[in-house]
Parts: C-alpha cells; sequence; structure tokens
C-alpha cells in the first residue's frame, strides 16, 4: 500500500514539472530538511539557474522561517476558527513561491510570477 502511495506522489509531481510557468519545487520534513528537489528541464539546462543541493539547501531554512513566522503572526492577527493557515504565496523579482504544509511535510512550488505574460 505504502508503494501505491510512492507511486502517485511521482506522478503528482511529474505532472506538476509539466505545468506551464514552472520552475522547481522543493519537499522539506517538519525540521527542514530537503527531502527532495527538482527543477524544470529546460531551467537546468539554463547554468545560472540551476539549483543546487547548496541552493536547495539555503531555500529550505527560508522557507520554513518565512512559514512558521506566517503562521504565528497570522494566528495573533485573526480570529482561530478561521482555520490554520494553508498556503503562504510570496512573488520576488525572479519568481513567485507557494509554500503548502501538509502534515509533516512541506511543499515550496517556484514558477514565473507572470510578469512576462
Amino acid at each position: 500500500m505504502a508503494h501505491n502511495q510512492v507511486n502517485e506522489i511521482d506522478e503528482l509531481l511529474k505532472d506538476l514539472k509539466k505545468t506551464p510557468g514552472f520552475k522547481a519545487y522543493l519537499i522539506l520534513n517538519s525540521d527542514g530538511i530537503v527531502i527532495r528537489w527538482d527543477q524544470a528541464d529546460n531551467v537546468a539546462e539554463s547554468s545560472s539557474q540551476v539549483m543546487t543541493y547548496q541552493s536547495a539547501v539555503q531555500h529550505a531554512h527560508h522557507i520554513t522561517e518565512l512559514y512558521n513566522k506566517s503562521t504565528a503572526h497570522i494566528k495573533e492577527l485573526f480570529e482561530p476558527e478561521d482555520g490554520p493557515v494553508e498556503n503562504v504565496r510570496l512573488r520576488t523579482e525572479k519568481y513567485e513561491m507557494i509554500i503548502s504544509s501538509i502534515g509533516n511535510y512541506t511543499l515550496a512550488v517556484f514558477q514565473d510570477d507572470g510578469s512576462n505574460e
């Protein structure tokens, strides 16, 4: 049964990579340690935008801090019955990042910011 779940995740990640505008993804555990990361094939061809393991670890650290601080401040600002924070979306000059935490895992997806459309 666990083997089928792994295949489902692999298929989901393959579909994610086919999404227009996709650049990269990171999967982190609850401690902020990188479990998996990958990038779009066309990004890998451009040497200036390659996400190395060191770059993935650095992003993971910042993503974990950002997500933890965001959820803590939002809990202070809004009523508890509004529900927990499910996603954080951040736009930078280079990309847009969507962070989603489910259970003990965090998924961060990097995509084109849409400014060149």
